[in-house]
């Protein structure tokens, strides 16, 4: 027996597997196959949020009929907004803790962590901090953030908030043409206010996948070429924070 030969039969027989020259070539060509990449997955638990009449409760109602999911609806029937908007003492106060104890409710009965199914929410809780900073008193805060924390602890976070912009002018712009009473008292000064407020919150948010969708140039409410772009984003994948700064179409 030639010598090679002689050590190819020591090493299987001491369990080497030696390869021919074309078998190593064929090993090598099928690990260098590119791996199939999965599918994009959809976020199972989307919550959309912005200041006033940017178009989250808009852009939720379709998200869900898209997804045959769950709604949450924020809510909108405080019955001591009228008061907060008129500047009575004590009316913002009241109008918070309603809120707040409205919403945690709210996402406490849709049990999203132990429900199958795609859900959307109009809110996200934690956002709610932020008109309690703008409205509260130093002592009325203090009392606001003690149930604040408590309620936001059994509280499922969303896969995915996508948060909508839109400068104070524009989102004057649409007030002005919804023509609410209630809205109508808001000032400048206030929803000025607010958008600052907005910006700085979701600047420093990272307890979820986080879209930051700028409005200002876009109407996804009424033009559907505008919603189309908007509705192409979101069929791709958002890792930490992203940002989409869609062009109008008129």
């Amino acid at each position: 027996m030639p010598r090679t030969k002689k050590r190819r039969a020591r090493r299987k027989k001491r369990g080497f597997v030696v390869a021919t020259p074309a078998v190593a070539v064929a090993e090598v060509a099928a690990t260098a196959q590119p791996q199939r990449v999965p599918a994009f997955q959809p976020p199972r638990y989307i919550a959309v949020e912005g200041p006033i009449r940017v178009g989250k409760s808009s852009l939720a109602k379709i998200l869900a009929e898209r997804q045959h999911a769950r709604r949450i609806f924020d809510c909108e029937d405080n019955p001591f907004l009228a008061e907060f908007y008129k500047e009575k003492p004590g009316a913002a106060f009241r109008a918070q803790m309603y809120f707040l104890l409205e919403r945690h409710r709210r996402l406490r009965e849709a049990n999203v962590n132990d429900t199958p199914g795609a859900v959307v929410a109009d809110f996200l809780l934690e956002k709610d901090k932020i008109f309690a900073y703008l409205n509260l008193d130093n002592e009325e805060l203090k009392l606001y953030e003690r149930y604040s924390e408590i309620f936001a602890a059994d509280l499922v976070k969303p896969d995915l908030v996508i948060y909508l912009q839109a400068g104070p002018e524009v989102l004057r712009e649409r007030i002005t043409r919804k023509a609410s009473p209630g809205e109508s008292r808001i000032s400048r000064e206030y929803l000025e206010e607010v958008v600052r407020a907005y910006e700085h919150f979701f600047f420093r948010y990272s307890a979820s996948d986080l879209l930051v969708v700028n409005t200002s140039e876009i109407d996804f409410v009424e033009r559907n070429a505008d919603l189309q772009q908007l509705l192409r984003r979101l069929r791709e994948p958002v890792k930490g924070t992203q940002y989409f700064l869609p062009l109008g179409t008129s």
